[in-house]
């Protein structure tokens, strides 16, 4: 069946999201950090990501548990004029990688390149998130992390790395950024369960039944591991991800992340690149929008009305969201809805009316 959603005002989403946080624990500062995260996500990707709004109440059960640290201490660790690395303590991982990729700015901003990495983390949210934080900032964005052990290796029935999203941020003189956001599976199981809902077949290069089989039903798949893009080239980044992030930070890899759901282990890794070290700013957005409008022009195969870069169909995603509200899943409204009152916030979300575009 098909799932319905509501468009609500980006405003009064913002301020509930950060009173939210602020209920749940964490500081004012860290709680925007937060809010701004997810509301990011929400208004970039499709909602069966689930990297959006819906993790408020994930949070509030994962701090009521004590699974995790809102007031977390983000302690460095060690640190050179380039390099740094920093235990999260078991914090809220969003928080803590983009503390690091403004330590990672700063640095580059002093010798060109800056790189953060973060171990004992939890959960990071969305890779463009961080990307875009140092692309803001005049640099190239390189964020990426592990997590837990759901995509099987190449030739295995099992999984032994995990999803390892990297993103890629670079600004542009096109009036968007050039973004490049994505798991290094096929597919997550957030949209399995979206495929689920409305009762629809999956593609079968998403996952395999935990007997090894592929399988175009999601829920089947829900129970085995996640297969890699690209087949053993997908496989080969994911473990290297593990080996640039909790191998070498001395954090969690492979099996480690997620086993406990007390200690999740997560280990990310943050670079700025400052772009003025080799050009000026905006000369190298004018060579970004040559080398768009080169890749752009090319003649379109069957079935396409245009050629895309990395990070323009989320753009026209997030204007059409900001000026027209933000879709949220009813089931996901309701929920956040019966959260606030929950949690005596003051803010409100407010409804706009039913979402009925054809398109996420």
């Amino acid at each position: 069946m098909a799932i319905t959603l509501t468009s609500v005002d980006k405003p009064s989403l913002e301020s509930f999201m950060a009173e939210g946080f602020e209920a749940l624990g964490l500081t004012p500062e860290d709680a925007r950090i937060f809010a701004d995260a997810l509301i990011f996500s929400e208004l970039r990707f499709h909602p069966g990501h689930g990297q959006g709004v819906r993790r408020l109440r994930r949070y509030q059960e994962r701090i009521g548990e004590k699974l995790v640290d809102p007031r977390a201490p983000w302690e460095l660790v060690k640190e050179s004029p380039a390099l740094a690395l920093v235990d999260a303590h078991n914090g809220i991982g969003t928080v803590a990688a983009a503390k690091a990729m403004k330590l990672a700015i700063e640095k580059a901003k002093v010798c060109g390149i800056g790189q953060v990495i973060v171990r004992n983390s939890t959960h990071y949210g969305s890779s463009a998130v961080h990307a875009c934080q140092a692309m803001e900032a005049g640099c190239i964005g390189i964020a990426y992390t592990n997590a837990g052990p759901e995509m099987a290796p190449w030739g295995a029935r099992e999984g032994a790395v995990g999803t390892n999203p990297w993103g890629i941020a670079a600004p542009t003189n096109l009036g968007f950024p050039a973004v490049m956001d994505f798991a290094l599976t096929t597919a997550g199981k957030g949209m399995m369960q979206w495929h689920s809902r409305e009762g629809k077949k999956m593609p079968l290069d998403w996952a395999l039944t935990p007997a090894g089989e592929v399988t175009d039903d999601p829920d089947a798949a829900m129970k085995g591991p996640l297969l890699a893009i690209g087949e053993y080239k997908g496989y080969g980044l994911a473990f290297m991800t593990d080996v640039l992030t909790g191998v070498i930070g001395g954090g969690g890899f492979g099996l480690t992340p997620y086993a406990d759901p007390a200690k999740l282990d997560v280990s990310h890794s943050l670079t700025a690149i400052d772009i003025e070290w080799f050009m000026p700013l905006d000369e190298f957005k004018a060579r970004m929008g040559e080398f768009s409008e080169m890749v752009k022009s090319r003649q379109t195969r069957p079935g396409f009305s245009e050629v895309l870069i990395p990070g323009e169909q989320e753009a026209r995603r997030v204007a059409r969201k900001s000026a027209a509200g933000v879709p949220l899943d009813d089931e996901v409204l309701a929920d956040l809805v019966a959260l606030g009152k929950e949690l005596g916030l003051k803010s409100a979300i407010q409804a706009i009316g039913p979402y009925n575009e054809v398109r996420l």
